[in-house]
């Protein structure tokens, strides 16, 4: 008897919207075999998930990044959390948020010079370490360039291990910086596991919570590119020296002032 199951062949359907993917990284459009997805779909999730999970678990080589770091003249200092290891790290995010007493140590001993440093940048691995490792040296290196431009100073860079954004407040404040700078690997998605995010803080101390910072988020190349998400850093710090204070109060207005001037120039076009 012939097996009339054996001639019927599953044909892959394309989705009428899968021209849109073109525009995002977003799984939109991934057609289907069936009532399945296709499997290179399959395998294409299976393959960001894992990277999602390694960006979140593979051990950061700061000594790398150091090195990076002191090829462009800049000195850093390596500090860790009191989160003892990545386990913990994710576990106790109490933990993540201050400094281990040897770190506050050799902080305290490295800024007895005396000098009063303007800003404090401070690297964090965060929740990804993909994205501190890809693209954190470079980021830093064009912060500092354009606060040697506006006029102010900075303190070493510290490099702070199983570190979360609120480590940053500890570390500013035994600096005495009134400008803190926070770069840190951000929660990966299924589509962005180097996204690098940016804290900014103005008069950083202990205690404060996220409603006194400014967020940049997304920083990667298929997202936010470095030197727009630098020059927006540049324009918080400005209007926070201006007003007095950051966070929800500082409202950032770098699109709506780049969408007036582009349309006055339209208009002076015509």
């Amino acid at each position: 008897m012939k097996n009339h199951h054996a001639d019927k062949q599953t044909i892959a359907i394309d989705n009428p919207w899968g021209s849109l993917r073109r525009y995002t990284d977003a799984r939109i459009g991934l057609g289907r075999t069936g009532i399945s997805q296709t499997t290179q779909a399959q395998l294409a999730f299976q393959l960001a998930h894992a990277q999602a999970r390694d960006a979140v678990n593979i051990p950061i080589d700061f000594e790398n990044i150091q090195q990076q770091l002191s090829e462009a003249a800049l000195p850093s200092i390596t500090l860790h959390s009191k989160a003892t290891d990545r386990q913990v790290y994710l576990q106790r995010p109490d933990l993540g948020r201050q400094l281990n007493l040897a770190s506050q140590a050799m902080l305290k001993k490295q800024i007895q010079t005396g000098l009063v440093y303007d800003a404090t940048i401070v690297v964090a691995d965060g929740l990804s370490s993909t994205a501190v490792q890809q693209h954190s040296a470079e980021v830093t290196a064009l912060i500092v360039e354009h606060l040697t431009q506006s006029g102010l100073s900075y303190s070493p860079v510290c490099l702070a291990q199983q570190a979360r954004v609120a480590v940053g407040d500890e570390i500013a404040e035994i600096v005495g910086s009134r400008l803190l700078i926070l770069l840190i690997g951000e929660r990966p998605g299924l589509s962005s596991p180097d996204s690098l995010g940016i804290y900014y803080t103005y008069k950083p101390k202990v205690g404060l919570t996220d409603a006194s910072r400014n967020c940049i988020s997304n920083i990667r190349p298929q997202g936010l590119q470095i030197q727009a998400a630098v020059s927006r850093l540049m324009w918080l710090i400005k209007e926070s020296e201006r007003l007095d204070y950051s966070g929800v109060r500082l409202k950032d207005r770098t699109n709506i002032e780049n969408d007036l001037l582009e349309k006055q120039g339209n208009f002076l076009l015509e």
